[in-house]
């Protein structure tokens, strides 16, 4: 947005892992038509100082020189303190608590980036470090130290994230983590209008749905656009928490 010259170098193939490869197409087509250099299944072996730049050591053989470089490598909980006070790890590494954040202590509740949560669609122990989650741990946690009976039911993963003009959502699980899962799947994508189409300046999204095909229980949903997108995931979002199906969404007055 600042017209600074970026690279942007991705290990994976693909940015913005959330997504699966194909959700990730426009995003890599936004970063392009932005002038972001994009290199993908490309890692950094060396970082070192070059007169008044940087000289970035990339996988591929290339040096890249630059002013400025920014670090995203991924969150790992920080259990040190956890650790010491004899707290119990999980299976993910971070803190083990019950559905009331209560920890294997009963006097010591942990809650946000560094417990180990069950995700709402597989039942598995997941680290899922994002805000609206460990806000709501927060309350049940002071909730239960207080005396009253709060329980945390799961987390989803609904997140959301802006790339230049694109919107880019999600809720549950991609179709990567339901195939690690083994849990059986359908997939759908609609490329609707962000609102009526006899109403001027509506902007196309494109949108996957996943789904049991046994039961048409909805298992995850990805969304990219430019308008829109938020409602549409927020939607799917709610019906998913509350177990609705794909034959629910059908009857849905929105």
């Amino acid at each position: 947005a600042r017209d600074v010259a970026v690279t942007l170098v991705e290990m994976l193939p693909q940015a913005m892992a959330m997504v699966d490869p194909e959700m990730a197409a426009p995003i890599h087509a936004e970063l392009a038509r932005r002038g972001v250099n994009l290199r993908l299944e490309t890692s950094v072996t060396e970082i070192r100082e070059a007169g008044r730049e940087l000289a970035v050591q990339l996988s591929s053989g290339e040096t890249v020189r630059c002013g400025l470089v920014v670090l995203g490598v991924g969150v790992r909980p920080e259990v040190k303190l956890a650790r010491e006070a004899g707290l119990e790890l999980g299976v993910t590494g971070g803190i083990r608590v019950d559905d009331h954040m209560r920890t294997n202590d009963p006097d010591i509740f942990a809650v946000g980036d560094a417990v180990e949560e069950t995700h709402v669609v597989s039942g598995q122990k997941v680290l899922i470090p994002l805000a609206g989650p460990a806000s709501r741990q927060g309350r049940i946690a002071a909730d239960n130290a207080l005396g009253r009976d709060s329980a945390y039911r799961g987390t989803q993963g609904t997140a959301i994230c802006q790339v230049f003009d694109l919107d880019v959502a999600v809720t549950g699980l991609n179709e990567k983590a339901l195939a690690a899962a083994a849990i059986p799947y359908e997939k759908v994508y609609v490329h609707p209008a962000s609102h009526a189409g006899y109403y001027p300046g509506a902007m196309p999204m494109s949108l996957k749905l996943l789904f049991s095909p046994q039961t048409g229980r909805i298992l995850g949903a990805q969304a990219v656009g430019t308008v829109g997108v938020d409602k549409r995931i927020d939607v799917l979002a709610t019906a998913l928490r509350a177990g609705m199906t794909v034959f629910d969404l059908e009857h849905l007055e929105l």
